[in-house]
Protein backbone atom coordinates (compact mmCIF):
# COMPACT_ATOMS: atom_id res chain seq x y z
CA UNK A 1 0.00 0.00 0.00
CA UNK A 2 1.57 3.27 -1.14
CA UNK A 3 1.76 6.27 1.20
CA UNK A 4 3.71 9.52 1.15
CA UNK A 5 4.82 9.46 4.80
CA UNK A 6 6.12 6.80 7.17
CA UNK A 7 3.96 5.06 9.79
CA UNK A 8 6.57 3.58 12.10
CA UNK A 9 6.23 6.11 14.92
CA UNK A 10 3.58 8.29 16.57
CA UNK A 11 3.18 11.83 15.30
CA UNK A 12 3.58 14.80 17.58
CA UNK A 13 1.29 17.74 16.85
CA UNK A 14 3.70 19.61 14.59
CA UNK A 15 4.31 16.58 12.37
CA UNK A 16 0.59 15.83 12.12
CA UNK A 17 -0.11 19.48 11.29
CA UNK A 18 2.69 19.62 8.71
CA UNK A 19 1.50 16.49 6.94
CA UNK A 20 -2.09 17.72 6.77
CA UNK A 21 -0.94 21.06 5.35
CA UNK A 22 1.13 19.19 2.77
CA UNK A 23 -1.91 17.17 1.66
CA UNK A 24 -4.07 20.28 1.33
CA UNK A 25 -1.42 22.02 -0.79
CA UNK A 26 -0.47 18.98 -2.87
CA UNK A 27 -4.04 17.86 -3.65
CA UNK A 28 -6.23 20.99 -3.77
CA UNK A 29 -8.83 19.26 -5.96
CA UNK A 30 -9.17 16.34 -3.55
CA UNK A 31 -8.42 17.57 -0.05
CA UNK A 32 -9.62 20.33 2.27
CA UNK A 33 -8.30 20.79 5.82
CA UNK A 34 -10.19 22.95 8.29
CA UNK A 35 -9.85 23.84 11.96
CA UNK A 36 -12.92 22.91 14.00
CA UNK A 37 -11.74 24.39 17.29
CA UNK A 38 -8.64 25.68 19.03
CA UNK A 39 -7.89 24.00 22.35
CA UNK A 40 -6.95 25.54 25.66
CA UNK A 41 -3.29 25.03 24.77
CA UNK A 42 -3.74 26.70 21.39
CA UNK A 43 -3.62 23.52 19.30
CA UNK A 44 -5.91 22.95 16.33
CA UNK A 45 -8.51 20.23 16.11
CA UNK A 46 -8.49 19.39 12.39
CA UNK A 47 -11.08 17.96 10.04
CA UNK A 48 -10.10 16.62 6.61
CA UNK A 49 -12.54 16.39 3.71
CA UNK A 50 -11.58 14.10 0.85
CA UNK A 51 -13.47 14.01 -2.45
CA UNK A 52 -12.95 14.86 -6.09
CA UNK A 53 -14.31 18.39 -6.28
CA UNK A 54 -14.55 18.16 -10.07
CA UNK A 55 -17.25 15.48 -9.77
CA UNK A 56 -19.41 17.42 -7.35
CA UNK A 57 -19.60 19.23 -4.05
CA UNK A 58 -18.64 17.23 -0.96
CA UNK A 59 -22.14 17.47 0.54
CA UNK A 60 -23.77 16.22 -2.67
CA UNK A 61 -22.23 12.75 -2.30
CA UNK A 62 -22.67 9.96 0.24
CA UNK A 63 -20.45 10.69 3.22
CA UNK A 64 -18.34 8.50 5.48
CA UNK A 65 -16.76 9.66 8.75
CA UNK A 66 -13.72 8.43 10.72
CA UNK A 67 -12.08 9.89 13.81
CA UNK A 68 -9.38 9.11 16.34
CA UNK A 69 -7.69 10.11 19.57
CA UNK A 70 -10.76 11.14 21.54
CA UNK A 71 -8.80 9.57 24.39
CA UNK A 72 -5.33 11.01 24.89
CA UNK A 73 -3.40 7.75 25.09
CA UNK A 74 -5.05 6.08 22.13
CA UNK A 75 -2.56 7.49 19.65
CA UNK A 76 -2.78 4.43 17.40
CA UNK A 77 -6.23 5.74 16.50
CA UNK A 78 -4.88 9.03 15.13
CA UNK A 79 -2.24 7.18 13.13
CA UNK A 80 -4.85 4.98 11.40
CA UNK A 81 -6.72 8.17 10.49
CA UNK A 82 -3.59 9.80 9.07
CA UNK A 83 -2.72 6.63 7.19
CA UNK A 84 -6.14 6.50 5.52
CA UNK A 85 -5.88 10.13 4.38
CA UNK A 86 -2.36 9.52 3.06
CA UNK A 87 -3.21 6.27 1.27
CA UNK A 88 -6.33 7.64 -0.43
CA UNK A 89 -4.56 10.73 -1.72
CA UNK A 90 -1.34 8.98 -2.73
CA UNK A 91 -3.20 6.20 -4.58
CA UNK A 92 -5.82 8.41 -6.28
CA UNK A 93 -5.50 8.12 -10.04
CA UNK A 94 -3.51 4.89 -9.75
CA UNK A 95 -5.80 2.60 -7.79
CA UNK A 96 -9.17 2.27 -9.61
CA UNK A 97 -11.09 1.44 -6.44
CA UNK A 98 -9.78 4.47 -4.56
CA UNK A 99 -10.22 6.73 -7.58
CA UNK A 100 -13.87 5.72 -7.90
CA UNK A 101 -14.42 6.13 -4.18
CA UNK A 102 -13.23 9.75 -4.12
CA UNK A 103 -15.04 10.48 -7.39
CA UNK A 104 -18.38 9.30 -6.02
CA UNK A 105 -18.21 9.70 -2.23
CA UNK A 106 -16.89 12.03 0.45
CA UNK A 107 -14.60 10.89 3.25
CA UNK A 108 -14.39 12.96 6.43
CA UNK A 109 -11.50 12.33 8.82
CA UNK A 110 -10.90 13.94 12.23
CA UNK A 111 -7.49 12.47 13.06
CA UNK A 112 -6.99 13.86 16.56
CA UNK A 113 -10.00 14.98 18.56
CA UNK A 114 -7.89 15.76 21.62
CA UNK A 115 -4.61 17.31 20.45
CA UNK A 116 -3.86 18.64 23.95
CA UNK A 117 -4.18 15.21 25.52
CA UNK A 118 -2.25 13.39 22.79
CA UNK A 119 0.63 15.85 22.94
CA UNK A 120 0.92 15.50 26.70
CA UNK A 121 0.73 11.71 26.44
CA UNK A 122 3.46 11.59 23.78
CA UNK A 123 5.85 14.07 25.36
CA UNK A 124 5.58 13.26 29.08
CA UNK A 125 5.33 10.10 31.20
CA UNK A 126 1.80 11.17 32.21
CA UNK A 127 -1.46 9.30 31.82
CA UNK A 128 -4.93 10.81 31.37
CA UNK A 129 -8.29 9.95 29.84
CA UNK A 130 -8.75 12.75 27.33
CA UNK A 131 -6.80 15.87 28.30
CA UNK A 132 -4.39 17.06 30.97
CA UNK A 133 -6.91 19.34 32.62
CA UNK A 134 -7.91 19.03 36.25
CA UNK A 135 -11.28 17.41 36.80
CA UNK A 136 -12.61 16.92 40.31
CA UNK A 137 -9.27 15.71 41.62
CA UNK A 138 -9.30 13.40 44.62
CA UNK A 139 -6.24 13.80 46.84
CA UNK A 140 -4.14 11.23 48.63
CA UNK A 141 -2.52 7.90 47.83
CA UNK A 142 0.16 6.59 45.49
CA UNK A 143 0.14 8.82 42.41
CA UNK A 144 1.68 7.52 39.15
CA UNK A 145 4.86 9.42 38.35
CA UNK A 146 8.21 8.81 36.66
CA UNK A 147 10.30 9.14 39.80
CA UNK A 148 13.56 7.69 38.43
CA UNK A 149 13.55 10.04 35.45
CA UNK A 150 13.78 7.50 32.63
CA UNK A 151 10.72 8.95 30.88
CA UNK A 152 8.41 6.01 31.62
CA UNK A 153 6.05 5.18 34.48
CA UNK A 154 6.72 1.52 35.27
CA UNK A 155 6.07 -0.62 38.38
CA UNK A 156 7.69 -0.42 41.81
CA UNK A 157 8.01 -3.00 44.56
CA UNK A 158 9.27 -2.84 48.13
CA UNK A 159 9.51 -5.25 51.05
CA UNK A 160 6.43 -5.12 53.23
CA UNK A 161 5.34 -7.75 55.79
CA UNK A 162 1.77 -6.78 54.96
CA UNK A 163 2.31 -7.11 51.22
CA UNK A 164 0.35 -9.68 49.22
CA UNK A 165 3.13 -10.39 46.72
CA UNK A 166 6.33 -12.43 46.71
CA UNK A 167 9.11 -12.95 44.20
CA UNK A 168 8.59 -16.01 42.04
CA UNK A 169 11.32 -18.47 43.11
CA UNK A 170 11.62 -19.64 39.50
CA UNK A 171 11.90 -16.14 38.00
CA UNK A 172 13.09 -13.21 40.16
CA UNK A 173 11.71 -10.75 37.59
CA UNK A 174 8.19 -12.07 38.16
CA UNK A 175 5.84 -11.43 41.06
CA UNK A 176 3.26 -13.93 42.28
CA UNK A 177 0.66 -13.69 45.05
CA UNK A 178 1.39 -15.26 48.39
CA UNK A 179 -0.65 -18.30 49.33
CA UNK A 180 -3.31 -18.21 52.08
CA UNK A 181 -1.09 -20.19 54.45
CA UNK A 182 2.10 -18.20 53.82
CA UNK A 183 2.38 -16.28 57.07
CA UNK A 184 6.14 -16.12 57.33
CA UNK A 185 8.48 -15.05 54.57
CA UNK A 186 9.65 -12.09 52.53
CA UNK A 187 6.68 -10.27 51.02
CA UNK A 188 6.25 -7.18 48.89
CA UNK A 189 3.83 -4.41 48.04
CA UNK A 190 3.62 -3.64 44.34
CA UNK A 191 2.39 -0.31 42.96
CA UNK A 192 2.59 1.75 39.85
CA UNK A 193 5.79 3.77 40.00
CA UNK A 194 5.05 7.05 41.72
CA UNK A 195 5.07 9.41 44.64
CA UNK A 196 3.07 9.10 47.82
CA UNK A 197 0.64 11.88 48.68
CA UNK A 198 -0.57 12.14 52.27
CA UNK A 199 -4.27 11.79 52.85
CA UNK A 200 -6.71 11.71 55.75
CA UNK A 201 -7.39 8.10 56.54
CA UNK A 202 -6.04 4.95 58.12
CA UNK A 203 -2.66 3.34 57.65
CA UNK A 204 -3.73 1.33 54.59
CA UNK A 205 -2.32 2.60 51.34
CA UNK A 206 -4.47 3.33 48.33
CA UNK A 207 -3.86 4.26 44.73
CA UNK A 208 -4.62 7.86 44.01
CA UNK A 209 -7.46 8.39 41.58
CA UNK A 210 -6.44 9.78 38.22
CA UNK A 211 -5.90 13.52 38.34
CA UNK A 212 -6.87 14.13 34.72
CA UNK A 213 -10.04 12.06 34.51
CA UNK A 214 -12.23 14.03 32.11
CA UNK A 215 -13.56 11.60 29.50
CA UNK A 216 -14.56 13.21 26.21
CA UNK A 217 -16.33 10.05 25.04
CA UNK A 218 -18.89 10.35 27.83
CA UNK A 219 -19.90 13.91 26.93
CA UNK A 220 -22.28 13.24 24.03
CA UNK A 221 -26.01 13.82 24.60
CA UNK A 222 -27.39 10.29 24.29
CA UNK A 223 -27.32 8.44 27.61
CA UNK A 224 -25.30 11.16 29.36
CA UNK A 225 -24.85 10.75 33.13
CA UNK A 226 -23.05 13.16 35.50
CA UNK A 227 -20.49 12.33 38.17
CA UNK A 228 -20.28 10.10 40.12
CA UNK A 229 -22.24 7.71 37.86
CA UNK A 230 -19.99 8.54 34.90
CA UNK A 231 -16.58 9.84 35.98
CA UNK A 232 -15.30 12.64 33.77
CA UNK A 233 -18.48 13.08 31.71
CA UNK A 234 -18.45 16.85 32.12
CA UNK A 235 -20.80 19.36 33.72
CA UNK A 236 -23.43 18.78 31.02
CA UNK A 237 -23.61 17.21 27.54
CA UNK A 238 -21.28 18.89 25.01
CA UNK A 239 -19.62 20.94 27.74
CA UNK A 240 -16.15 20.10 26.40
CA UNK A 241 -15.32 22.37 23.41
CA UNK A 242 -13.64 19.55 21.50
CA UNK A 243 -16.79 17.42 21.71
CA UNK A 244 -19.12 20.28 20.86
CA UNK A 245 -17.02 20.79 17.72
CA UNK A 246 -17.29 17.10 16.73
CA UNK A 247 -21.03 17.04 17.41
CA UNK A 248 -21.63 20.18 15.34
CA UNK A 249 -19.45 18.92 12.49
CA UNK A 250 -21.49 15.74 12.15
CA UNK A 251 -24.79 17.64 12.26
CA UNK A 252 -23.54 20.09 9.64
CA UNK A 253 -22.60 17.30 7.25
CA UNK A 254 -25.96 15.71 6.57
CA UNK A 255 -24.49 13.29 4.04
CA UNK A 256 -22.66 11.25 6.68
CA UNK A 257 -24.11 7.74 6.64
CA UNK A 258 -21.33 5.64 8.17
CA UNK A 259 -19.09 6.37 11.15
CA UNK A 260 -16.05 4.70 12.69
CA UNK A 261 -14.59 5.96 15.98
CA UNK A 262 -11.08 4.58 16.46
CA UNK A 263 -9.87 3.61 19.94
CA UNK A 264 -7.47 1.26 21.74
CA UNK A 265 -7.09 -1.36 23.12
CA UNK A 266 -9.05 -4.60 22.82
CA UNK A 267 -8.95 -5.76 19.20
CA UNK A 268 -12.71 -5.56 18.62
CA UNK A 269 -15.19 -3.98 16.23
CA UNK A 270 -18.06 -2.83 18.43
CA UNK A 271 -21.54 -1.84 17.31
CA UNK A 272 -24.52 -0.26 19.13
CA UNK A 273 -26.67 -0.37 21.08
CA UNK A 274 -24.37 0.27 23.99
CA UNK A 275 -27.13 0.87 26.52
CA UNK A 276 -29.07 -2.38 26.10
CA UNK A 277 -28.45 -5.93 24.80
CA UNK A 278 -28.30 -6.69 21.09
CA UNK A 279 -31.41 -8.86 21.55
CA UNK A 280 -33.32 -5.64 22.28
CA UNK A 281 -31.95 -3.94 19.16
CA UNK A 282 -33.72 -3.60 15.81
CA UNK A 283 -33.16 -6.90 13.96
CA UNK A 284 -32.62 -5.40 10.50
CA UNK A 285 -30.08 -2.92 11.89
CA UNK A 286 -28.25 -5.59 13.86
CA UNK A 287 -28.02 -7.77 10.73
CA UNK A 288 -26.49 -4.91 8.74
CA UNK A 289 -24.08 -4.05 11.56
CA UNK A 290 -22.81 -7.62 11.63
CA UNK A 291 -22.48 -7.85 7.84
CA UNK A 292 -20.40 -4.65 7.62
CA UNK A 293 -18.40 -5.60 10.70
CA UNK A 294 -17.59 -9.00 9.20
CA UNK A 295 -15.60 -7.19 6.50
CA UNK A 296 -13.55 -5.64 9.30
CA UNK A 297 -12.93 -9.08 10.74
CA UNK A 298 -11.71 -10.24 7.33
CA UNK A 299 -9.24 -7.35 7.11
CA UNK A 300 -8.06 -7.15 10.73
CA UNK A 301 -8.93 -10.39 12.49
CA UNK A 302 -10.92 -8.43 15.10
CA UNK A 303 -14.29 -9.95 16.02
CA UNK A 304 -17.41 -7.85 15.43
CA UNK A 305 -19.56 -7.81 18.58
CA UNK A 306 -22.22 -5.77 20.32
CA UNK A 307 -20.92 -3.20 22.81
CA UNK A 308 -23.34 -3.90 25.65
CA UNK A 309 -23.16 -7.68 25.51
CA UNK A 310 -19.41 -8.02 25.05
CA UNK A 311 -17.54 -4.92 26.17
CA UNK A 312 -19.17 -3.47 29.27
CA UNK A 313 -17.84 -4.67 32.61
CA UNK A 314 -20.83 -3.20 34.47
CA UNK A 315 -24.15 -3.79 32.71
CA UNK A 316 -26.19 -2.15 35.49
CA UNK A 317 -24.34 1.14 35.89
CA UNK A 318 -23.13 0.94 32.31
CA UNK A 319 -20.95 3.57 30.66
CA UNK A 320 -22.76 5.79 28.17
CA UNK A 321 -22.71 9.21 26.58
CA UNK A 322 -20.46 7.90 23.79
CA UNK A 323 -20.21 9.08 20.19
CA UNK A 324 -21.30 5.82 18.55
CA UNK A 325 -24.52 5.57 20.59
CA UNK A 326 -25.41 9.21 19.95
CA UNK A 327 -24.73 8.90 16.21
CA UNK A 328 -26.84 5.75 15.91
CA UNK A 329 -29.66 6.39 18.38
CA UNK A 330 -30.20 10.10 17.67
CA UNK A 331 -29.02 10.40 14.06
CA UNK A 332 -29.61 6.91 12.66
CA UNK A 333 -26.02 6.67 11.40
CA UNK A 334 -24.39 3.25 11.04
CA UNK A 335 -21.73 3.63 13.72
CA UNK A 336 -18.90 1.55 15.14
CA UNK A 337 -16.21 1.84 17.76
CA UNK A 338 -13.06 0.08 16.54
CA UNK A 339 -10.79 -0.98 19.40
CA UNK A 340 -7.32 -1.28 17.86
CA UNK A 341 -4.46 -3.51 19.00
CA UNK A 342 -4.86 -6.52 21.27
CA UNK A 343 -1.84 -7.78 23.15
CA UNK A 344 -3.97 -10.26 25.11
CA UNK A 345 -4.73 -12.26 21.98
CA UNK A 346 -1.14 -12.03 20.82
CA UNK A 347 0.05 -13.75 23.98
CA UNK A 348 -2.69 -16.37 23.70
CA UNK A 349 -4.70 -15.17 26.68
CA UNK A 350 -7.78 -13.33 25.33
CA UNK A 351 -9.54 -11.14 27.84
CA UNK A 352 -13.24 -11.29 28.73
CA UNK A 353 -14.03 -7.58 28.70
CA UNK A 354 -17.23 -8.05 30.73
CA UNK A 355 -15.16 -9.58 33.56
CA UNK A 356 -12.60 -6.80 33.89
CA UNK A 357 -13.93 -5.86 37.33
CA UNK A 358 -14.53 -9.36 38.65
CA UNK A 359 -12.23 -11.63 36.65
CA UNK A 360 -9.99 -14.27 38.16
CA UNK A 361 -6.92 -12.62 39.72
CA UNK A 362 -4.58 -15.51 38.96
CA UNK A 363 -5.47 -15.27 35.27
CA UNK A 364 -4.83 -11.53 35.27
CA UNK A 365 -1.40 -12.07 36.84
CA UNK A 366 -0.53 -14.75 34.32
CA UNK A 367 -1.65 -12.46 31.51
CA UNK A 368 0.47 -9.59 32.82
CA UNK A 369 3.52 -11.83 33.05
CA UNK A 370 2.83 -13.08 29.52
CA UNK A 371 2.80 -9.44 28.41
CA UNK A 372 6.16 -8.93 30.08
CA UNK A 373 7.71 -11.88 28.28
CA UNK A 374 6.23 -10.74 24.96
CA UNK A 375 7.67 -7.25 25.43
CA UNK A 376 11.13 -8.62 26.28
CA UNK A 377 11.08 -10.61 23.04
CA UNK A 378 9.33 -8.24 20.63
CA UNK A 379 10.14 -4.78 21.98
CA UNK A 380 13.16 -5.18 24.30
CA UNK A 381 13.90 -1.46 24.32
CA UNK A 382 10.61 -0.98 26.21
CA UNK A 383 11.63 -3.26 29.09
CA UNK A 384 13.79 -2.50 32.14
CA UNK A 385 14.66 -5.12 34.82
CA UNK A 386 14.07 -4.37 38.48
CA UNK A 387 16.64 -1.90 39.83
CA UNK A 388 17.05 -0.18 43.17
CA UNK A 389 15.87 3.34 43.92
CA UNK A 390 15.64 5.42 47.10
CA UNK A 391 12.02 6.41 47.45
CA UNK A 392 11.31 9.52 49.56
CA UNK A 393 8.48 7.77 51.39
CA UNK A 394 9.01 4.00 51.12
CA UNK A 395 12.80 3.96 51.36
CA UNK A 396 14.64 1.26 49.41
CA UNK A 397 12.47 0.09 46.52
CA UNK A 398 12.92 -1.45 43.10
CA UNK A 399 11.56 -0.09 39.84
CA UNK A 400 11.11 -2.11 36.68
CA UNK A 401 8.78 -3.42 34.00
CA UNK A 402 7.73 -2.44 30.50
CA UNK A 403 6.56 0.76 28.86
CA UNK A 404 2.80 0.27 28.98
CA UNK A 405 2.11 3.13 26.57
CA UNK A 406 3.81 1.63 23.53
CA UNK A 407 3.46 -2.09 24.13
CA UNK A 408 0.11 -2.75 25.78
CA UNK A 409 -1.98 0.34 25.06
CA UNK A 410 -0.43 0.97 21.62
CA UNK A 411 1.74 -1.28 19.45
CA UNK A 412 5.50 -0.77 19.21
CA UNK A 413 6.32 1.54 16.32
CA UNK A 414 7.62 -1.24 14.09
CA UNK A 415 4.19 -2.95 14.24
CA UNK A 416 2.14 0.17 13.58
CA UNK A 417 2.12 0.26 9.77
CA UNK A 418 0.73 -3.24 9.35
CA UNK A 419 -2.14 -2.39 11.69
CA UNK A 420 -2.87 0.82 9.77
CA UNK A 421 -3.01 -1.07 6.48
CA UNK A 422 -5.68 -3.50 7.66
CA UNK A 423 -7.82 -0.72 9.10
CA UNK A 424 -7.52 1.37 5.92
CA UNK A 425 -8.73 -1.53 3.79
CA UNK A 426 -11.70 -1.99 6.10
CA UNK A 427 -12.57 1.72 6.09
CA UNK A 428 -12.69 1.75 2.29
CA UNK A 429 -14.93 -1.32 2.22
CA UNK A 430 -17.21 0.23 4.83
CA UNK A 431 -17.43 3.49 2.89
CA UNK A 432 -18.53 1.56 -0.19
CA UNK A 433 -21.61 0.34 1.72
CA UNK A 434 -23.30 3.75 1.64
CA UNK A 435 -26.63 4.14 -0.21
CA UNK A 436 -26.38 5.46 -3.76
CA UNK A 437 -29.43 6.70 -5.65
CA UNK A 438 -29.69 6.62 -9.44
CA UNK A 439 -32.16 7.10 -12.26
CA UNK A 440 -32.50 3.53 -13.47
CA UNK A 441 -34.59 4.28 -16.58
CA UNK A 442 -36.43 7.14 -18.21
CA UNK A 443 -39.18 6.69 -20.82
CA UNK A 444 -41.69 8.80 -22.76
CA UNK A 445 -45.09 8.07 -24.23
CA UNK A 446 -46.96 10.48 -26.50
CA UNK A 447 -50.51 10.96 -25.23
CA UNK A 448 -51.58 13.56 -27.82
CA UNK A 449 -50.06 16.48 -29.64
CA UNK A 450 -47.94 18.38 -27.15
CA UNK A 451 -48.82 16.03 -24.28
CA UNK A 452 -46.51 13.27 -23.02
CA UNK A 453 -46.33 10.77 -20.21
CA UNK A 454 -42.89 10.69 -18.62
CA UNK A 455 -42.00 7.66 -16.52
CA UNK A 456 -38.86 7.32 -14.45
CA UNK A 457 -37.64 4.44 -12.36
CA UNK A 458 -35.30 5.46 -9.61
CA UNK A 459 -33.37 3.14 -7.33
CA UNK A 460 -30.80 2.70 -4.61
CA UNK A 461 -27.96 0.42 -5.65
CA UNK A 462 -26.17 0.63 -2.29
CA UNK A 463 -25.97 -1.93 0.49
CA UNK A 464 -27.63 0.34 3.05
CA UNK A 465 -31.12 1.81 2.62
CA UNK A 466 -31.45 5.54 2.10
CA UNK A 467 -32.68 5.84 5.69
CA UNK A 468 -29.49 3.98 6.72
CA UNK A 469 -31.12 2.28 9.71
CA UNK A 470 -34.61 1.57 11.00
CA UNK A 471 -33.53 3.51 14.08
CA UNK A 472 -33.45 6.63 11.89
CA UNK A 473 -37.14 6.06 11.17
CA UNK A 474 -37.89 5.62 14.88
CA UNK A 475 -35.98 8.79 15.69
CA UNK A 476 -37.77 10.60 12.83
CA UNK A 477 -34.51 11.83 11.32
CA UNK A 478 -34.77 10.03 7.96
CA UNK A 479 -35.40 12.32 4.99
CA UNK A 480 -37.29 11.30 1.84
CA UNK A 481 -35.74 10.65 -1.54
CA UNK A 482 -36.63 13.47 -3.93
CA UNK A 483 -37.35 13.12 -7.65
CA UNK A 484 -37.43 16.34 -9.70
CA UNK A 485 -38.55 16.95 -13.26
CA UNK A 486 -37.53 19.92 -15.40
CA UNK A 487 -37.77 20.99 -19.05
CA UNK A 488 -41.55 20.75 -19.53
CA UNK A 489 -43.74 23.76 -20.32
CA UNK A 490 -46.40 22.61 -17.88
CA UNK A 491 -47.10 19.73 -15.51
CA UNK A 492 -50.57 18.32 -16.03
CA UNK A 493 -50.17 15.70 -13.30
CA UNK A 494 -47.49 15.23 -10.69
CA UNK A 495 -45.24 17.70 -8.92
CA UNK A 496 -42.04 19.35 -9.99
CA UNK A 497 -40.46 17.72 -6.92
CA UNK A 498 -41.88 14.42 -5.72
CA UNK A 499 -40.94 13.02 -2.32
CA UNK A 500 -41.04 9.23 -2.57
CA UNK A 501 -39.96 8.20 0.93
CA UNK A 502 -37.17 5.68 1.53
CA UNK A 503 -35.52 3.26 -0.87
CA UNK A 504 -34.28 0.02 0.58
CA UNK A 505 -30.76 -1.28 0.02
CA UNK A 506 -29.77 -4.82 -0.80
CA UNK A 507 -28.93 -5.34 2.87
CA UNK A 508 -32.68 -5.67 3.37
CA UNK A 509 -33.18 -8.40 0.76
CA UNK A 510 -34.45 -11.66 2.26
CA UNK A 511 -33.18 -15.01 1.01
CA UNK A 512 -34.76 -18.29 2.13
CA UNK A 513 -33.63 -21.85 1.51
CA UNK A 514 -36.36 -24.48 1.27
CA UNK A 515 -36.34 -28.27 1.12
CA UNK A 516 -34.74 -29.58 -2.02
CA UNK A 517 -32.23 -26.72 -1.91
CA UNK A 518 -34.55 -24.33 -3.73
CA UNK A 519 -33.51 -20.73 -3.03
CA UNK A 520 -36.14 -18.02 -3.05
CA UNK A 521 -35.01 -14.44 -3.00
CA UNK A 522 -37.53 -11.90 -1.83
CA UNK A 523 -36.59 -8.55 -3.35
CA UNK A 524 -36.21 -5.55 -1.12
CA UNK A 525 -37.94 -2.40 -2.28
CA UNK A 526 -34.90 -0.81 -3.86
CA UNK A 527 -36.67 0.85 -6.83
CA UNK A 528 -39.72 3.03 -7.35
CA UNK A 529 -41.58 4.27 -10.44
CA UNK A 530 -42.65 7.91 -10.77
CA UNK A 531 -44.81 9.29 -13.62
CA UNK A 532 -45.91 12.71 -14.85
CA UNK A 533 -48.16 14.01 -17.61
CA UNK A 534 -46.51 17.06 -19.16
CA UNK A 535 -47.12 19.59 -21.86
CA UNK A 536 -44.06 20.15 -24.02
CA UNK A 537 -42.86 20.62 -27.57
CA UNK A 538 -41.10 18.11 -29.74
CA UNK A 539 -37.32 18.31 -29.29
CA UNK A 540 -37.72 19.68 -25.77
CA UNK A 541 -35.37 18.05 -23.28
CA UNK A 542 -36.85 16.56 -20.12
CA UNK A 543 -34.49 15.95 -17.20
CA UNK A 544 -35.16 13.81 -14.17
CA UNK A 545 -33.00 14.19 -11.08
CA UNK A 546 -33.08 11.94 -8.03
CA UNK A 547 -31.36 13.10 -4.84
CA UNK A 548 -31.07 12.31 -1.17
CA UNK A 549 -28.91 13.87 1.52
CA UNK A 550 -27.30 10.54 2.51
CA UNK A 551 -27.27 8.95 -0.91
CA UNK A 552 -26.01 11.47 -3.46
CA UNK A 553 -27.78 12.26 -6.70
CA UNK A 554 -28.14 11.22 -10.33
CA UNK A 555 -29.96 12.51 -13.38
CA UNK A 556 -30.99 11.47 -16.87
CA UNK A 557 -32.43 13.38 -19.80
CA UNK A 558 -34.42 12.53 -22.91
CA UNK A 559 -35.52 14.48 -25.97
CA UNK A 560 -39.19 14.46 -26.93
Amino acid sequence: MNTTFQYDHYYLYEELKSNLEYFAQKYPDLCDVEVLCVTEKGLNQYAVTLTNKKTGDALSKPGYYMDGNIHAGEVTASMTCMYLVDWLLTEYGQNPEITKLLDTETIYVLPRISPDGAESYLTTPNFMYSADRDWKEVYGGVAPEDIDGDGVVRMMRYKDPYGIWKIDPEDPEQMVMRKPDEIDGEFYSVWTEGEFEEYDGDENLKEKKMKWSMNFNRNFPYGWFPDPREIGAGEYPLSFPEIKAVHDFILAHKNIGGLSAMHTTAGMILFPPGTRPEAQGIPADMKAFRAIGQMGTEETGYPCVNIFDTFLADQVNYSSGALDDWAYENQGIVSYTVELWDLANKVGMPEDMTARLTGDTDTKIKRYNAYREWVKKNSPEAYVPWHEYDHPHFGKIEIGGYNYKFTQQNPPGHMLCELCEGIARYMVRFARCMPKVEVVSLDKEKVSDGVYKITAVVGNRGFLPTNLTDQAIRAAVNKPVKVEISGAEELVTGKACEEIGDLSGYSRAQTKVFYGEVINRQEAKMKKKVSWIVKAKEQDTITIKVSHEKSGWDEKSLTL
